[in-house]
């Protein structure tokens, strides 16, 4: 049975416009937000741990699972608490996933951001990898939240199945060495291999900002560095782009 709520100044609703808006909120409560009815078809097909749905009247819901709490708001109150512009008829909160680094790396693939804040960069690379068969992704300092809602929609659900880490640089080093897994990264300077020479079959690959690149720090510690070839006018690629291309040559 649906709950119904009628007032903008609910609890619930506070909280939702809280975790639309703050990344420390999402942090301090371990939940976020994510809007749309594709999207939470996604969630419920690959368990993500949803505590609640929120909805107009009419929309089809998916089949949800047991214990989520099931909300009828009108429409005035959905376009209150709906990050979109246009709402679609539902959003949902879920518990946010450990994104602490594993002591151990078991995967063949990773793709690895440095400084990539446009959320919808973050998302579509972390769909792109979910896509190309990385197993997992690490997101080193300066990166936009892979919860922010704006990030989980650009996943298209690849959110709610790629394992997503966040550490420092400092901490991942040691971990690749112990693995065995070659940090690559993706870089314009002199020294680098062209990608369709390289092997990317196995290893991490590094990906910075299009507007700054790579740390000195990130390129020191790299065993090799890459680059996608180019027509000369064109100065760099977008982030989630080049992580792309470099994430199919590796699949292919």
């Amino acid at each position: 049975m649906s709950e119904k709520i009628t007032s903008r100044a609910n609890p619930l609703m506070t909280h939702i416009r809280r975790l639309a808006a703050s990344r420390a909120y999402r942090r301090e409560t371990g939940e976020y937000l994510a809007d749309g009815v594709k999207l939470l078809e996604e969630a419920v097909r690959w368990g993500a741990p949803i505590t609640a749905v929120v909805h107009t009247a009419g929309t089809a819901l998916p089949p949800l699972p047991p214990g989520t709490r099931l909300v009828e708001v009108p429409r005035d109150v959905m376009a209150s608490v709906s990050p979109m512009e246009a709402p679609q008829g539902a959003l949902f909160t879920a518990r946010t996933p450990d994104t602490a680094l594993p002591e151990r790396l078991t995967g063949r693939r990773y793709l690895a951001l440095e400084g990539v804040q446009d959320p919808g960069n973050v998302g579509t690379a972390l769909r792109t990898a979910d896509a190309f068969g990385a197993d997992g992704a690490i997101l080193l300092p300066g990166c936009a939240d892979p919860f922010n809602h704006k990030t989980v929609r650009s996943t298209m659900g690849a959110a709610f199945r790629l394992p997503v880490y966040a550490c420092a640089l400092e901490e991942l080093l040691p971990r690749l060495r112990a693995a065995g897994l070659p940090l690559i990264a993706a870089a314009l300077r002199s020294d680098t291999v062209d990608a369709r020479e390289a092997d990317l079959r196995r290893g991490v690959i590094l990906v910075g900002s299009e507007g700054r690149g790579l740390t000195p720090a990130a390129l020191d510690a790299c065993d090799t560095a890459v680059r996608l070839p180019m027509e000369g006018k064109c100065e760099s690629l977008n982030a989630a782009m080049a992580a792309g291309l470099l994430l199919w040559e590796g699949y292919r």
